[in-house]
């Protein structure tokens, strides 16, 4: 009678092999590299940003100058990049307001029915927050102004939804 257990394989493990076998085989002076590389990167990160948010403090200039959709889309994208970025750039409550600005910009059918005071406060948080250098999210008064926004874009989205659906 034949044996129908299955037997069990056990691929050989070469990533200790590819690695360099023990951590004591890593390359200390490569890593001390890349962390100075890192800190050098991270003295652009400031100027990085300052390029992003002055491109989206134009973006919203001409989005404010004309509502159209083609300026909808250069100020979503530059919020967009923040969004993406600003956590990198270690400031998470840039991150948190460029997000918010991007829910409320992507989720309302209509370019026209965005409203430009909510646009706008969104923007200047995201300046403040970069112009007073918060980067700590334990920042009570950074923090409550990015839930506020947050708060509202929900309310307007739940107004929207409610007008569209005639509830």
């Amino acid at each position: 009678m034949a044996d129908n257990r299955p037997e069990i394989f056990m691929p050989p493990n070469l990533l200790k092999a590819k690695v360099g076998g023990t951590v004591t085989g890593l390359d200390t002076a490569a890593i001390k590299r890349a962390e100075s590389a890192m800190a050098t990167l991270k003295e652009e990160f400031s100027d990085w940003l300052t390029n992003d948010i002055e491109h989206l403090t134009a973006t919203h200039k001409a989005f404010n100058n004309s509502k159209n959709l083609q300026n909808v889309g250069y100020l979503f994208r530059a919020a967009h990049d923040l969004k993406g970025q600003a956590t990198t750039f270690e400031y998470p409550l840039i991150a948190r307001a460029a997000a918010s600005l991007c829910k409320l910009m992507d989720a309302l059918k209509s370019h026209e029915a965005i409203p430009l005071p909510l646009v706008d406060a969104h923007v200047d948080a995201i300046q403040v927050i970069h112009r007073e250098k918060i980067k700590d999210i334990s920042n009570r008064t950074a923090l409550t102004l990015v839930e506020e926004l947050e708060g509202r874009v929900t309310k307007v989205l739940a107004n929207s939804v409610c007008k569209n659906s005639n509830v």
